[in-house]
């Protein structure tokens, strides 16, 4: 389609996904499903099927059939787009070969659709048809999309494309750099770079890809690499370095980019992912248009669920300094069930105080400004860099219709292997460079919690790390640069202490139980106790580990087996010890209830948490004084070279 306007540039395209898949189709496109208008059924797609995609920009609708492309890729997030830039008006162009009918609707914050115009098509050959319309009233929330209903015959959308005005900026370099951060995923990383590189319109905005690899697996012995790499051609530069963590890898990501004289923004990505690349291209569009240096953040889609919404929009609840999803509507949010059309709650505009660096973009001149991430391997790295972001003055958007699709948290044990030193670590840090509540709030009393969680439910290797983590910060800012290469290998040394870090990958290793396996009913799995119950249970649970003795039987086998889910901080408590399966499925552990352990390691909680609690002050002056040395570029390539 010509551009004869000569001012208007494509901020979105039209776009249905390149392999077919059935599972991602409804992110494209509603298939067939209904919604309820006042009250009233009202189908709004008439099977719309995978089928009928064309191409990459084009797609088949039978005669008679309507297609709403009110969804999640193809629909236009136009209260993002009114409230981050200085844009009015929006073009909305289609290429349309034979008879049908096109409609244009947007909706208001509490998802409520309204027409706002439509046009016909009649006649053989192609029609180009146009819409301008008007970027206000989308303060709270709101989309633009348009449906499509075939004529007496068959039509074909050819393209379509979202346009905007362009926007007026100086000469300063706006290309953008890909920072991928690997460790030993070659094949997510090889496939990652094939899908950049079959992406013509992405690689004219590329300035280069940075893979940054610390893994052992190495991404250039990897089959497929060779293709992949001579796709990006001079655009790809690897990088190997030690394994320094997320944090490591894409602060050296940054800092390389801060010396392209072409780029202007480097976008994080991770390496267990699969790219939408029209979602980068988007991402970088919107950032030019913002009217003031933005981070512009990525959605998450769970790869093993492909229909599942992971990760929308985030915030830090500073009252205990915890993270978390800015609505609950957002948990796990699946667009087989429930499109666009049908989910009111996407049509309010939502705040984020971050972005996780799945997909993250970052002006260069916000990390000219502000610095690299903190030195602290994984975990808050991304929260924290949001809420520094924020103080400078610069707004995080995750916006919607930019996504890919990562490994989801609930098939990782993340929380008490070796990750919860960070977790426990990492959070406090950040609380004590940015909380703006005495002592942190509620902080310290939710860690003493997740101790006592922990404990009770046999979990002693998590709780030693959470307390190895609360001494290192009390040795303040200085020792995290040092321990940035050597602090993994130590945790995870520390695991081959514990009975429950060893994993049984096969049924035939697994020890017999004395009671078999406990099922739960599905329903009650989330029927955790609260109020005064809670506490009666919570006194209740923890006099038992201190005073009572487990049945020597139950030491000698599991006294009964559990799946991960049912598993729960509330159930495990009750036994002597469990035979728990892995969150991944791969195997199981044994835990085992330990008398001794329970009782020095509650002594060490209690104990740590009140030097920590005496010492607050000083390290939050501490921490604020040096994290603008810690995370300096000077200081990061120190830690590089070493």
């Amino acid at each position: 389609m010509p551009d004869t306007s000569g001012s208007w540039t494509t901020v979105q395209n039209v776009v249905f996904p390149a392999d077919r898949d059935p599972d991602v189709f409804a992110l494209y496109c509603d298939t067939e499903s209904w919604t309820d208008f006042d009250g009233t059924p009202l189908r709004v797609s008439t099977r719309a099927h995978v089928d009928d995609v064309l191409s990459r920009h084009s797609m088949r609708i039978r005669s008679g059939r309507r297609v709403s492309f009110a969804s999640y890729f193809n629909a236009l997030p136009a209260s993002y787009w009114q409230h981050s830039t200085d844009i009015s008006r929006v073009r909305l162009e289609l290429e349309i070969a034979g008879d049908a009918t096109v409609l244009v609707y947007r909706s208001n914050p509490r998802g409520t659709a309204l027409r706002v115009d439509w046009r016909r098509t009649e006649g053989e050959g192609t029609h180009e048809v146009t819409f301008e319309l008007p970027l206000e009233r989308f303060a709270d929330g709101g989309w633009y999309w348009f449906d499509v209903v075939g004529g007496e015959g068959d039509a074909v959308l050819e393209r379509g494309r979202w346009r905007m005005p362009v926007v007026a900026r100086d000469d300063a370099p706006d290309r953008l750099t890909l920072g991928i951060t690997t460790f030993n995923k070659p094949d997510y990383c090889v496939r990652t770079l094939a899908t950049l590189g079959s992406d013509p319109e992405l690689l004219e905005e590329l300035s280069t890809v940075f893979l940054v690899d610390q893994g052992t697996q190495t991404v250039a012995d990897e089959s497929g690499f060779e293709e992949a790499a001579a796709a990006l051609g001079d655009k790809l530069t690897v990088i190997r370095q030690p394994n320094l963590g997320g944090s490591g890898g894409f602060s050296r990501a940054m800092a390389e980019s801060l010396e392209r004289p072409d780029a202007g923004y480097v976008m994080l990505l991770d390496d267990d992912v699969a790219v939408e690349p029209e979602s980068i291209l988007r991402a970088l569009r919107f950032a030019r248009a913002c009217a003031k240096p933005t981070i512009v953040g990525g959605h998450m889609f769970d790869l093993n669920h492909r229909s599942v919404l992971h990760g929308f929009a985030e915030r830090v609840d500073m009252s205990a300094f915890f993270w978390g999803p800015s609505t609950p509507d957002q948990d796990r949010h699946d667009f087989q069930l429930a499109n666009l059309r049908q989910s009111p709650w996407m049509h309010q505009r939502m705040d984020a105080d971050y972005n996780g660096w799945w997909m993250c973009l970052i002006p260069l001149e916000i990390v000219r400004e502000i610095g690299l991430s903190l030195p602290v391997f994984i975990k808050w790295d991304d929260a924290e860099y949001g809420l520094r972001a924020k103080a400078a003055g610069y707004e995080t958007v995750s916006l919607p219709g930019n996504a890919l699709w990562h490994i989801s948290w609930i098939d990782k044990d993340d929380s008490q292997d070796w990750q919860a030193y960070f977790h426990a670590r990492n959070r406090i840090i950040a609380a004590l460079i940015h909380s703006p509540v005495p002592k942190g709030g509620r902080l310290l009393d939710a860690s003493r919690k997740i101790d006592l969680k922990h404990l009770l439910s046999m979990q002693y290797y998590a709780a030693s790390m959470r307390h190895l983590a609360i001494r290192d910060v009390l040795q303040g800012p200085g020792a995290l640069h040092p321990a940035m290469p050597t602090k993994l290998a130590e945790v995870r040394a520390a695991a081959s202490g514990f009975r429950e870090m060893q994993v049984y990958r096969k049924d035939d290793a697994m020890p017999a139980t004395n009671e078999g396996k406990r099922i739960y009913p599905i329903e009650q799995t989330g029927e955790a106790p609260g109020g005064l119950r809670l506490l009666v249970w919570t006194a209740k649970s923890a006099l038992r580990h201190l005073v009572t003795k487990p049945a020597p039987a139950n030491l000698e086998r599991p006294q009964a087996s559990m799946s991960k889910y049912d598993a729960t901080w509330w159930r495990t408590p009750g036994l002597d010890s469990a035979l728990i399966s892995t969150a991944d499925g791969s195997g199981a552990s044994w835990y085992a209830r330990d008398r001794r352990k329970f009782r020095s390691l509650l002594a060490e909680s209690l104990r740590l948490h009140r030097r920590l609690e005496r010492n607050w002050d000083r390290l939050q002056r501490d921490y604020r004084e040096h994290a603008a040395e810690i995370t300096s570029v000077d200081a990061w390539w120190r830690t590089f070279d070493a």
